[in-house]
């Protein structure tokens, strides 16, 4: 694909939604852009600010937490493989209301602990536990959690 046409291709993908530079790299590669055009349309992306990996990091992280009850663990992985720095994923991380985040995960806690059909309380206190993980909240988060919720 040509320069102009893969530029703007890309411009109006990043005008639509929030992009990083990886997820953009790759549509372009899948585009088979050439390797001096790939660098090129990412650099004039980002000075014209059609990528901003900053407001990207906080857009996700945001989002991830509110709609997806994601817990810090597995957002800071996914921003990870995305290639965003370390710096950005926990400046990012640090803008989550705190009690919005605890609510979430006793919500999530709570709705499971309907689900689940054990009756020892040490099974039901680990599939809690697991459950929990799986979504990305640390240890001390879940214990503290499971502490509310309690395991009756």
């Amino acid at each position: 694909m040509e320069f102009q046409k893969a530029y703007d291709k890309a411009a109006a993908i990043c005008a639509r939604q929030e992009q990083c530079v990886s997820m953009v790299r790759d549509k372009l590669v899948k585009w088979e852009v050439e390797e001096a055009d790939l660098a090129k349309i990412l650099k004039r992306l980002v000075e014209e600010q059609f990528i901003d990996e900053q407001r990207y990091t906080g857009f996700y992280v945001r989002d991830k937490a509110r709609f997806n009850r994601w817990g810090k663990t597995k957002i800071t992985w996914q921003l990870r493989r995305k290639g965003i720095a370390p710096e950005m994923i926990q400046e990012a991380l640090a803008s989550i209301p705190m009690e919005e985040y605890d609510n979430n995960l006793l919500d999530l806690l709570r709705q499971k602990k309907r689900q689940l059909k054990l009756d020892d309380p040490y099974k039901r206190k680990a599939s809690l536990m697991r459950f929990a993980a799986s979504r990305g909240f640390g240890l001390d988060e879940i214990i503290r959690a499971l502490d509310v919720v309690g395991l009756d």
